[in-house]
C-alpha cells in the first residue's frame, strides 16, 4: 500500500535536525509523498526548498495562514505568485479564516484570505484551506470564488456533519487528520467520514502536530510525524467500513490527480 500525507508542517522547529529522517522513515512505511504546508511568506520559501531538494517525493504549498493575515500586502502577494510559478510548490495556502484566537483581525483576515482566491484563480492551481469557527463566512466567500478556482481542499477538516455536506455540495475534497483518533473530540469525525465520496477524500498528519491519541509505543512524545498517517488511514478505514488496501487507492489517486503529482 501506497500513502500521500497532504499536510506536513516540515519546516516547524520541531523537526529542525532530523527533517531528512522524518521524510525516509514515512516511506519505509508506504507514505511515499509529502506536501510540505507553507503557512507564510518566510516558511513557504522554506517549503519550496526542502521540495526542490527531492522533488519525485516531496512538494509544498506557498500561503499566509489567517494568523499571519496582518502581514499581507502587495510584495508578499508578487513573491507568493513566484513561488506558486515553481512546479514543486502545488497549491495556495495554507489559507483561509480563524476566528478562534483573531491573532489577525477578521478585517485582515478577510483581505489576505480572499487575496489569494485571486492568486489561485489566477494561475489555476488548488486552494489548502484553513477555517476554525469561522465557517460561515468563510462558506460565502469561497461560494463567490469556486466556480473560477481549479480546486480547494478543507485541511484538516473538524466540522459537523452540516458543514460536511455544505462542503461537499460545493465541490470542496476533504482532508482527514488524526483528530479522528480522539475519542475526546474527535467521535462526530468518526460518525461523519462515512459521508465523504471516495473521490473526495484525502488523509493527513497535520504533523508535528495531533499526534494521534490511539497510538502506541515508543515515539517522541509530542511530535506527530508523517510515518503515523498509516494508523490514522486504519482509523478512517474501519470509521468508513472499507479495507486498507481500498482507502489506499482512492486516497493516493485523488491527490495525484487534484496536486497535478506525478504518479
Amino acid at each position: 500500500m501506497k500513502w500521500i500525507d497532504i499536510g506536513v508542517n516540515l519546516t516547524n522547529a520541531r523537526f529542525k535536525t532530523d527533517w531528512q529522517n522524518v521524510v525516509s522513515n514515512a516511506a519505509d512505511v508506504g507514505v511515499e509523498k509529502l506536501i510540505i504546508t507553507g503557512t507564510n511568506l518566510e516558511e513557504s520559501q522554506m517549503a519550496m526548498m526542502m521540495a526542490k531538494s527531492d522533488p519525485t517525493r516531496l512538494y509544498s504549498t506557498a500561503g499566509c495562514h489567517p494568523h499571519d493575515a496582518k502581514h499581507f500586502d502587495k510584495v508578499q502577494w508578487d513573491i507568493f505568485k513566484q513561488l506558486l510559478n515553481d512546479p514543486q510548490v502545488v497549491a495556495v495556502g495554507e489559507c483561509g479564516l480563524d476566528f478562534n484566537r483573531n491573532f489577525s483581525t477578521p478585517e485582515y483576515q478577510i483581505n489576505a484570505f480572499t487575496q489569494q482566491l485571486e492568486l489561485a484563480v489566477e494561475i489555476q492551481k488548488p486552494v489548502f484551506l484553513h477555517e476554525r469557527e469561522a465557517f460561515d463566512t468563510q462558506y460565502q466567500i469561497l461560494k463567490d470564488f469556486f466556480p473560477k478556482l481549479k480546486g480547494a481542499v478543507a485541511h484538516c477538516f473538524t466540522g459537523n456533519q452540516k458543514e460536511l455536506e455544505a462542503y461537499l455540495d460545493l465541490g470542496l475534497s476533504i482532508g482527514i487528520t488524526g483528530w479522528i483518533c480522539d475519542e475526546r473530540r474527535g467521535q462526530d469525525l468518526h460518525d461523519i467520514v462515512k459521508l465523504i465520496p471516495d473521490n473526495r477524500l484525502m488523509i493527513e498528519t497535520d504533523a508535528p502536530y495531533l499526534t494521534p491519541r490511539t497510538l502506541t509505543g515508543k515515539h517522541k512524545k509530542g511530535r506527530n510525524e508523517p510515518k503515523f498517517l498509516p494508523h490514522i488511514a486504519e482509523t478512517i478505514a474501519a470509521a468508513r467500513g472499507q479495507n486498507m488496501q481500498h482507502l489506499s487507492q482512492v486516497t493516493y489517486t485523488n491527490t495525484c490527480d487534484f496536486f497535478q503529482l506525478k504518479q
